[in-house]
């Protein structure tokens, strides 16, 4: 895959460095001296274009017109949304993603101008904190759909409601799939007569209001005078 990363700063140098590691063709363009001067130190010299990302003959010259992502990546809010546009209907480029700086501009990043996923720290913050709030031990390992849907797991504490009870019977949302069970260290391909025991590794794909679904159903045993659950998860969260 090519992508594209206008910007060589601090976060567009790690980037470029994570996606060159997984084997993606990346270009990193840039026209500050001090910074082109560090990415010489940390990428290969050949995924480095010297220029103004705002440029649209830089951006031809980069590989624009063979890019499958365009990474927005600069510090400026108001760049970062030109380049967006032109990278999404000027050169075609299936996949722009917009860095927002300032959360004050975030509403300005949208598909109206180009940008298909927006990265505002601030926002990944507040939800990861509300999700963490909310689901108590239910770890999400995978955002799915920007975000609409999760792929997260679930440990069965003992106490649990839906212990001894068949899939089938089980009072599951419409946006939820359980998609395997890792029991005792063996995966169990779910089926309708197969019964949740205490221990079991609960892999569902869910929406947010299955997810709180769920998780009531996988609630443990509270203990005496707290009110905590007994659940204990563990698991990766996916980076924003």
């Amino acid at each position: 895959m090519m992508v594209l990363i206008a910007g060589g700063g601090r976060v567009g140098s790690h980037l470029a460095a994570l996606l060159i590691e997984l084997g993606h063709e990346v270009r990193v363009i840039e026209d500050r001296p001090v910074v082109v001067d560090r990415l010489h130190r940390e990428i290969p010299t050949e995924c480095i274009y010297v220029g103004d990302p705002f440029d649209p003959e830089v951006l031809e010259q980069a590989g624009a017109g063979n890019a499958q992502v365009l990474v927005a990546a600069t510090a400026h809010d108001e760049t970062n949304l030109a380049l967006a546009t032109l990278g999404k209907f000027q050169f075609g480029i299936r996949r722009v993603i917009g860095r927002v700086n300032n959360p004050r501009y975030a509403w300005l990043f949208k598909p109206e101008m180009g940008i298909d996923v927006s990265l505002d720290q601030a926002d990944v913050l507040a939800h990861l904190i509300e999700e963490e709030m909310s689901l108590g031990d239910m770890m999400p390992l995978l955002k799915l759909r920007r975000g609409k849907y999760s792929f997260v797991e679930e440990k069965v504490p003992p106490g649990a409601p839906a212990i001894g009870t068949m899939i089938k019977d089980l009072d599951l949302p419409e946006n939820c799939v359980i998609a395997g069970i890792i029991r005792q260290g063996d995966v169990v391909v779910p089926r309708g007569v197969t019964a949740i025991e205490e221990g079991d590794e609960v892999l569902a794909v869910v929406d947010r209001e299955a997810a709180e679904h769920l998780a009531g159903l996988f609630k443990g045993k509270q203990r005496p005078g707290d009110g905590r659950t007994s659940t204990r998860l563990t698991g990766a969260a996916e980076d924003p």
